[in-house]
């Protein structure tokens, strides 16, 4: 086994393909841990089937479809923000708009496009290992913006992820904040479509961060257990991936399932033995 891996890493794209996990797992354990938070699980599950509106219009001008995709995504999520706020239009109604108006963007656009339509398998169930340098560079951008912002503004993020008004009491940018956040999120959601593909990508923003909150209910440290827990189930979902010629994200979230599974008896295991702890030093002092 040790040796397969071996040979794996010296191929290019099993290499690049690591290397994405790795990004899209930091990324992923910060905005997840922001987006359960926050509860805004529905609204970045609408801003990833918006984002397939930009890769159909990447197909047809002959662009990046990712690159297209994160500016679209992004332009989206500020639209729904702004919109929710400033148009008395309910955000739900809002996402759900959005949402069906991409997808059916992304799907006209496509067929308009000249030539061959496309294989879209990749977009939708995932497919690391077409992963390409450009990916990579666009992942590691985002990974240091992410990073850099989250400590930079750490404490704003955590007043406005539980109680907005309090920020708001001490004078602190919600509004932009927000703004700057939800973009984050949608070019998170974009740069792991390669990752976990538009179906499939929400479940790595939230399964990591629900493992991690059986062990801990620190913002922070959510965030700390988040990422590897997320590395580690892409790790195994690639090697699956690879091993039986099956889309990354699929098996990619069947590790995750499987790990959160494993996690969660092990916190009934470690209660069951701090309960039995408890009740025994109750017996001692008596």
């Amino acid at each position: 086994m040790t040796e397969t891996f071996v040979e794996l890493l010296g191929y290019r794209f099993f290499s690049n393909a690591l290397l994405a996990s790795f990004f899209a797992s930091i990324n992923c354990g910060i905005i997840g841990t922001y987006i359960v938070s926050r509860r805004l699980v529905f609204i970045s599950g609408g801003i990833t089937h918006t984002s397939f509106g930009g890769i159909g219009i990447g197909y047809f001008f002959g662009l990046n479809p990712i690159m297209s995709a994160t500016i679209f995504a992004v332009l989206s999520a500020l639209g729904i923000e702004f919109l929710a706020k400033k148009a008395e239009i309910r955000e739900d109604s809002l996402i759900g708009i959005f949402w069906s108006f991409g997808m059916a963007l992304g799907i006209i656009f496509i067929y308009l496009a000249p030539g061959y339509a496309p294989n879209l398998m990749g977009y939708l169930f995932g497919s690391l290992l077409t992963v390409t340098s450009l990916d990579l560079y666009m992942m590691a951008g985002l990974t240091l913006i992410v990073t850099g912002f989250f400590y930079l503004f750490y404490k704003i993020i955590l007043f406005i992820s539980f109680d907005q008004e309090y920020a708001r009491t001490h004078k602190a940018p919600v509004q932009l904040i927000n703004y700057v956040l939800i973009g984050l999120v949608a070019a998170t959601i974009v740069l792991t479509i390669k990752v976990a593909g538009i179906i499939l990508v929400i479940s790595l923003l939230t399964i990591p961060q629900t493992i991690a909150n059986l062990f801990t209910k620190d913002f922070r440290n959510i965030i700390f257990l988040s990422i590897p827990f997320a590395f580690l189930g892409a790790f195994a979902g690639l090697l699956l991936s690879y091993a039986l010629n099956i889309p990354s994200g699929a098996s990619i979230i069947m590790a995750l399932v499987l790990t959160f599974i494993a996690a969660k008896l092990l916190s009934i295991v470690i209660n069951h033995i701090k309960v039995r702890k408890a009740v025994s030093g109750n017996k001692e002092n008596k």
